[in-house]
C-alpha cells in the first residue's frame, strides 16, 4: 500500500520534489474525476515523468455524477458508430476481467414489453440487445461473465422487478451490461495506481498561466506557488477545457439522476429500462445500488452560460424522470419518496447542429495553436483508451520517447481475479469497494457505523485519510470516498463522524 498511498505526507513530498526540480515530461491539468479528465496522467506508466494537478479533490467532477454503468457501447450502434461501440465493449471487458473486477460486475437489465408496446419499439429493443451480444462476443467477454440476452416471461420479469406493472405485461427482454460499485472509487484507484508508477498527484493545486511549455502551480491550501516547466501540457479539464484552449468548442449537456429507496421498487434484482415516449433510442433506467438505494436517470439537457462546479438538477428533469419510470410500475413513485438528486455535465464537442442527445460521445484529442493538448468527450468506460490516445498524441507532438502502452494489462489498486476476491476473509461489502485492501480496513478495528442505520464504518473514514486515498476534508469523505452525501439527510447524520476521523488522523 505504501507506494500507492495518497495522503498528506505523500502530497507534501511531491510538492517539495517539484519545487526542488520544477520540470516534468508531461503536466496533466485536471483530475477531479471527471470521466474525461485527469486519466492521461494517471493511466500511462510508459517511462515519462508526469505530474497531475487538480484544483479541488479527486472525483470532484463529473465521474462521481455518473450512472455507475460500464457501458458496452450499444447506443453507439444505433447511430452507426461501430468503432466507438466496439471500443466501449472492449474496455468494459478489461474492467470486468482484469483491471478492476472488485469494482465492476455484471448487471442484469429488464426491458418490459406490454400489450400496447408498438411492434416497432419491440423490434428495436430486440435487435439492439442482439447486437449487444455480438459486441460482447467480439470483445471476447465470456458468457459466464456477461450472459447472453433472452426473452423472459412475465413471472420472471416481476421476480426481477417486483414493482413492475402487471396489467398488460406480455414479456420482457433480459440483457446484461457492466456496473460499478462506485465510480468515485474507480477514480481514486486509477490515481493511486498511477502514483505507484511514479506519477506525482497533487490535489488542491491550481494550474495558472497555462501554456504548451508549463504552468504556474498554486497550492490552494497554503498559497505557495512554483513555476513548473513541462515538455508537454495536457488540458484534461472537461467542461472547463475551453477556458484553457480557446480553439476548442464545447456544448455541455446535463445528466440528472434521482436517488430513491429500493423499497419504492419492491427490491430490485435487476435494472429496469423504460423507453422514453416518442424517442427511438433514449431510455430512463432504475439502477439498483448498494445500501438499499436506487438511482433513476438520466436526462440530456443542453447547458448554456457559466459552468458551475456542482450542477443542480431542475424541477423539470425530476418530473420527467419520475413520469417516465412510472409508466412501467404498478404504483407511482411519488416526489416525496425522492431522497436526493444529482447532476453531471458532459463535455461534448460542438458539431454546430442538433440536440446534445444526438452529439457523438467519441473522445477527441486536439493539439491547439498554443501547443496545449486537449482531451474531451468520451465515456467513463473508455477512460483507459482515452489516456492511451492522449499520450500517443503527446509523443507525436513532441520529441519525447516512451515505451509501449501497457495499461491494458495493469490491474488497478485492489484488483484480483474474482476467485481470489471471493475467498478474501472480509465482508463482501468491503471487498466490493476495496478489493484486496479490504482486510486492511477491517484491521483498523473501528467497525462501528458512522451513523445509525448506515453500513459505512468509521474504519473506512480513517483508511481514506491516513493510509490511501488523499481525503483531506469532511466533504472528501462524505461525497467522494463514500457516497453518503448523495442523500442530504444521511450526510448531515454522518458529518460528525467524518470530522472525528479527520482529527484522529492528524
Amino acid at each position: 500500500m505504501t507506494g500507492t498511498a495518497l495522503n498528506a505526507t505523500r502530497r507534501a513530498a511531491d510538492w517539495a520534489a517539484l519545487a526542488a526540480d520544477p520540470q516534468v515530461d508531461v503536466l496533466v491539468v485536471g483530475g477531479r474525476g471527471d470521466r474525461r479528465r485527469g486519466r492521461p496522467g494517471r493511466g500511462q506508466p510508459r517511462g515519462l515523468s508526469v505530474a497531475l494537478v487538480e484544483r479541488h479533490d479527486l472525483a470532484f467532477g463529473t465521474s462521481r455524477w455518473s450512472s455507475k454503468l460500464v457501458h458496452g457501447g450499444l447506443r453507439y450502434l444505433a447511430s452507426g458508430q461501430v468503432g466507438v461501440a466496439y471500443e466501449s465493449a472492449a474496455e468494459r471487458d478489461l474492467l470486468l476481467r482484469r483491471l478492476a473486477p472488485h469494482l465492476a460486475h455484471a448487471l442484469p437489465q429488464v426491458v418490459p414489453i406490454f400489450h400496447d408496446t408498438p411492434a416497432s419499439a419491440h423490434a428495436i429493443v430486440r435487435t439492439g440487445v442482439a447486437l449487444g451480444d455480438v459486441l460482447r462476443m467480439a470483445a471476447g467477454t465470456p458468457a459466464h461473465e456477461l450472459p447472453r440476452s433472452r426473452r423472459i416471461p412475465p413471472a420472471e420479469a416481476v421476480r426481477l422487478v417486483p414493482a413492475l406493472r402487471r396489467d398488460g405485461l406480455r414479456s420482457a427482454i433480459l440483457s446484461w451490461d457492466g456496473q460499478l460499485t462506485d465510480d468515485a472509487r474507480l477514480v481514486v484507484a486509477i490515481a493511486r495506481t498511477a502514483a505507484g508508477q511514479g506519477v506525482r498527484v497533487l490535489t488542491r493545486c491550481a494550474a495558472e498561466d497555462l501554456t504548451g511549455g508549463g504552468a504556474t502551480l498554486r497550492d490552494t491550501r497554503t498559497g505557495d506557488t512554483l513555476a513548473l516547466r513541462a515538455r508537454a501540457v495536457v488540458n484534461a479539464t472537461g467542461v472547463w477545457a475551453a477556458q484553457n484552449a480557446p480553439d476548442v468548442r464545447l456544448r455541455p449537456s446535463r445528466g440528472t439522476h434521482l436517488v430513491l429507496p429500493d423499497t419504492a421498487f419492491g427490491g430490485l434484482r435487476a435494472a429496469l429500462t423504460v423507453p422514453v415516449p416518442t424517442e427511438r433510442n433514449r431510455y430512463v433506467l432504475a439502477l439498483p445500488q448498494v445500501d438499499g438505494r436506487v438511482f433513476v436517470g438520466l436526462t440530456d439537457e443542453q447547458v448554456d452560460g457559466p459552468i458551475p462546479d456542482v450542477p443542480e438538477p431542475t424541477d423539470a428533469e425530476r418530473a420527467f424522470l419520475l413520469a417516465t419510470v412510472n409508466r412501467a410500475l404498478d404504483r407511482d413513485v411519488r416526489p416525496e419518496q425522492v431522497l436526493g438528486a444529482y447532476a453531471g455535465l458532459r463535455p461534448l464537442l460542438d458539431s454546430g447542429t442538433g440536440r446534445t442527445a444526438d452529439l457523438s460521445r467519441r473522445h477527441a484529442v486536439i493539439v491547439g495553436a498554443s501547443g496545449v493538448i486537449t482531451v474531451v468527450g468520451g465515456k467513463l468506460t473508455t477512460y483507459r483508451r482515452m489516456a492511451q490516445d492522449t499520450v500517443d498524441a503527446v509523443l507525436r507532438a513532441t520529441a519525447l520517447a516512451a515505451g509501449p502502452c501497457r495499461t491494458h494489462r495493469l490491474p488497478l489498486v485492489g484488483a484480483a481475479p474474482r476467485r481470489r476476491l471471493e475467498a478474501l476473509p472480509a465482508p463482501r461489502r468491503l471487498v466490493d469497494r476495496y478489493g484486496t485492501e479490504a482486510a486492511a480496513v477491517v484491521a483498523l478495528d473501528a467497525a462501528e457505523p458512522v451513523a445509525d442505520g448506515m453500513s459505512t464504518t468509521l474504519a473506512e473514514f480513517v483508511f481514506a485519510v491516513r493510509y490511501a486515498t488523499g481525503a483531506m476534508t469532511a466533504g472528501d469523505l462524505l461525497d467522494r470516498r463514500t457516497r453518503i452525501g448523495l442523500v442530504p439527510a444521511d450526510r448531515a447524520a454522518a458529518e460528525e463522524a467524518a470530522e472525528r476521523a479527520l482529527k484522529a488522523t492528524v
